[in-house]
């Protein structure tokens, strides 16, 4: 659902209860443009705008001495640069900077989409998002990797670990391989995936719950509707403080995300696997 409304309004056929129907995406011209051109598209690329708006404005009118406009982006930035890429990748950061601080943006934007009121919907609670920017990060280590060593040099150097016995190079290498070079890119999208779709989907329950609680006008299950009415009351209360979770989820998924995708980068090209 693109909207609060959508998500409150009364609820028709399989309107209720809240499960995969709630995340279907609608076409923004149908018959027009293809179908994929849809609302989660439009707020994927609206999220891109707004990153690099913010940064280009970010980047104007620097001072020495900072205003509050500057120490916002520069806390943002030295987060990234220091907390993550510095640390992880060491002197070679600065190359892979860029692309990490986007992708933190990116992902916390979108990420944030789930609690504003015209949106009310994390971009990358579909699926679809959540592994390109995974296949971004696949392409990002295993060509920083292949750049470092070589083609062969890398596939020896993310399948075969130093000072592995010969005899055992038909178990490690193919387990290496599966777990560096195909199961990395899936658990990073499903992880994201996975968080921001249960969250979403556990707020829609107490919202679409509580007002179907409170607009209850006869009795149910045996309880008489000013009990439900109370119900419905603490449903939607207690909402907020979903909100409030996911507000925080979403942060600690995009740290995560940006963290490993830096992880993953760091081992590919480092000397030893």
């Amino acid at each position: 659902m693109g909207g609060l409304t959508r998500l409150i309004l009364p609820l028709e056929g399989a309107a209720w209860p809240p499960g995969e129907h709630s995340f279907a995406s609608r076409p923004l011209f149908p018959g027009v443009l293809p179908d994929w051109v849809n609302n989660h598209v439009a707020q994927a690329v609206i999220g891109a705008i707004l990153v690099i708006v913010f940064w280009l404005w970010m980047a104007k009118g620097q001072t020495i001495v900072p205003g509050k406009k500057q120490a916002v982006g520069e806390f943002v930035y030295d987060f990234v640069r220091n907390g993550i890429a510095r640390d992880i990748l060491g002197p070679d950061f600065r190359r892979y900077l860029p692309f990490l601080v986007a992708l933190f943006s990116f992902i916390l934007v979108n990420n944030l989409f789930g609690q504003f009121f015209f949106f009310m919907f994390p971009t990358f609670s579909k699926i679809g998002f959540a592994w390109g920017l995974a296949l971004l990060a696949w392409l990002l280590y295993n060509g920083a990797g292949i750049k470092k060593h070589g083609f062969v040099g890398y596939l020896k150097h993310a399948t075969l670990p130093a000072g592995v016995p010969k005899p055992l190079w038909p178990l490690i290498i193919p387990l290496e391989f599966l777990s560096n070079i195909i199961v990395r890119p899936l658990t990073l999208g499903l992880r994201l995936f996975a968080n921001l779709f249960a969250g979403h989907l556990v707020i829609m329950v107490f919202v679409v719950g509580g007002t179907l609680l409170l607009t209850a006008t006869e009795s149910l299950g045996g309880f008489p509707v000013p009990l439900l009415t109370v119900a419905g009351v603490v449903s939607i209360l207690f909402s907020f403080a979903i909100f409030a979770l996911e507000l925080l989820v979403g942060s600690i998924q995009a740290y995560i995300f940006t963290v490993l995708t830096a992880q993953y980068v760091s081992s590919a090209i480092a000397e030893d696997h």
